[in-house]
């Protein structure tokens, strides 16, 4: 049996996601955002020295990091959510896998945290310049991308989508990106459609799994 210990509001919500859509029996071991530092609990750290989510507990180890998880949960229970390794399509699918926590996580991160510090009073500048350009090249080129696209490997879902979506829904939704990137809000909505999706939101948002 697999085991997710689940932060809220984190990358663990790609596992979530995912175990619903393959419809693999898991635990939740569910973990709660301190209110005032918006940091994981202590707690986690008993299961991983980082103290960070997802981590699953599987045939005895611990894996931490959500691609390693994706893809080896892919692998072992749900190839078909894959590209054959000889298909050509099969470099694109690894790529939009690592692009996810790579070439779009750190501008990601670091408008968020710009955000944060100019309301504080912080007075930017390289790294503020830097961060919209960086920004708004790897989000047009994502978004140019997927003009006419429901997902991004064979027009089908993926284990890319599971990295991408979580990501890109707080881009359109918290960072309120829709009008700047209409291609990445169409793609964002069509996987909120998904009942593995509405699964997961809904055991999140209800602290339940049913």
């Amino acid at each position: 049996m697999i085991t997710l210990h689940h932060l809220d509001q984190s990358r663990s919500f790609r596992i979530l996601w995912l175990l619903e859509e393959i419809k693999q029996p898991y635990q939740l071991q569910r973990y709660y955002r301190d209110l005032t530092t918006h940091l994981a609990p202590e707690s986690l750290k008993n299961i991983h020295p980082l103290g960070k989510s997802p981590v699953i507990e599987w045939q005895g180890k611990i894996i931490a990091e959500s691609g390693a998880i994706v893809e080896l949960l892919i692998q072992k229970f749900a190839p078909h959510l894959s590209p054959n390794i000889d298909d050509a399509s099969y470099v694109d699918y690894l790529q939009w896998i690592h692009f996810s926590e790579s070439s779009a996580m750190l501008p990601f991160l670091l408008k968020i945290f710009n955000e944060i510090e100019t309301k504080q009073g912080t007075q930017l500048v390289f790294l503020e310049n830097y961060t919209q350009v960086e920004f708004d090249k790897v989000f047009g080129y994502l978004n140019e991308y997927l003009e006419n696209k429901s997902y991004l490997v064979e027009d089908r879902l993926t284990g890319a989508d599971f990295m991408m979506g979580f990501g890109l829904h707080a881009l359109i939704h918290q960072m309120e990106q829709a009008k700047n990137y209409p291609n990445i809000q169409k793609y964002v909505e069509g996987l909120s459609l998904l009942p593995s999706w509405k699964a997961a939101i809904k055991i999140e948002q209800d602290g339940v799994k049913t």
